[in-house]
């Protein structure tokens, strides 16, 4: 089980960590929890332990672990007395880690490198979901309705498209650093000044009668969809669902408050699913993942995708009476039976080399 990471979302990911260790465990599986500290580093840490232990930082009696990127290794404890280092023994990971390194495809390539077998979205389909002007990009290439969205910049072209606007960290999630102006100045502003926008930001229309609407996906054994939820605010004036509806109620994403199934009629239930199977076919959609939409009047769009959505998205598949351990059962099967990565070396026959002559005679 791993859970934390180097990311504004880190300590969500630490709960949903939590609550996944405890759900298998109950259910009697073998679970070692491997926490990825804020610092970067890995450890192992106790079965029992509670969130409160991660408060200030790495818990008491970790176990340094490092990740070692070839096949047959993955996470190795620090060396014994007799120097011996053996990788600890995993069937597969189930990857807890919101935003950041643990959902843009970096934590996914190095595990594809060691050959561990993991959960959620392969290294392609987590840098896709990550990237929202990619994600939206892709969504209109496919047919899929969605709004307008540009890259956004302080001192780059005004936006092609009349306000008010919401800016969004190109890369991140979790409605961290989301911002509503009315004034492209004052947008380029916010831009320059928020740590969130270093790597990049996006703007879009912000339409205030929009209702958000979100659906969760499952692709083992087979792709199934989950009930339509409807978010709702808690914060009274709040423009946007934000952090603190989202994950502030005490058991993270879970504990927010919703309406499932929500109230619809039945033709935008319908398209709304119908979206969805379009997403997964075109965002390589693995595992358990929420794609979040937008209903304006009767028109629906894709808004954005969580490929490793907070709480693991359980309380939809809850709500229709599966029980986490079952969710992770399911997620843990896909692990197994269809890893992300298979490389081939085929073609790569030693003609180009054998025709290529001296390299360093043509450099001289």
């Amino acid at each position: 089980m791993l859970f934390g990471g180097p990311s504004p979302e880190h300590d969500i990911s630490v709960l949903t960590g939590l609550q996944a260790v405890t759900a298998l465990r109950n259910d009697g599986v073998d679970v070692t929890p491997i926490y990825w500290s804020k610092a970067a580093e890995f450890y192992e840490v106790d079965v029992g332990i509670d969130p409160a232990a991660f408060v200030e930082g790495v818990p008491r009696g970790a176990t340094r672990l490092d990740l070692i990127a070839r096949p047959g290794a993955g996470f190795v404890p620090e060396a014994g007395r007799l120097g011996r280092r053996t990788p600890l023994s995993i069937s597969a990971i189930v990857n807890c880690c919101h935003g950041g390194p643990g959902e843009d495809g970096t934590l996914q390539a190095a595990l594809d490198l060691t050959g561990l077998r993991y959960t959620g979205p392969s290294a392609a389909g987590a840098a896709l979901g990550m990237d929202k002007l990619a994600f939206a990009g892709t969504m209109m290439a496919a047919g899929i309705a969605a709004l307008p969205r540009q890259a956004f910049e302080a001192g780059g072209p005004p936006p092609g498209f009349n306000g008010p606007y919401i800016v969004k960290p190109r890369f991140g999630g979790s409605s961290i650093g989301i911002e509503i102006t009315d004034d492209p100045v004052a947008a380029a502003a916010l831009v320059r000044a928020s740590p969130h926008y270093r790597a990049g930001a996006v703007i879009e229309p912000y339409l205030t009668d929009a209702v958000d609407l979100n659906i969760a996906v499952l692709t083992h054994p087979e792709l199934r969809l989950s009930g339509i939820e409807r978010p709702l605010r808690t914060g009274g004036e709040t423009r946007i669902y934000s952090y603190a509806d989202k994950y502030l109620g005490g058991e993270g994403m879970a504990s927010a408050k919703r309406e499932l199934p929500a109230v619809l009629p039945e033709a935008i239930a319908s398209e709304i699913k119908d979206a969805a199977r379009a997403v997964v076919a075109a965002a390589r959609v693995r595992s358990v993942a929420r794609i979040d939409f937008l209903l304006v009047g009767d028109e629906v769009f894709v808004n954005e995708i969580n490929t490793i959505p907070g709480s693991l998205a359980w309380y939809f598949w809850a709500a229709e009476g599966v029980p986490f351990s079952a969710l992770l059962s399911t997620l843990l099967a896909e692990a197994v039976h269809n890893p992300t990565a298979q490389y081939s070396t085929e073609g790569a026959d030693g003609t180009a080399l054998r025709s290529a002559g001296s390299i360093a005679a043509k450099l001289a």
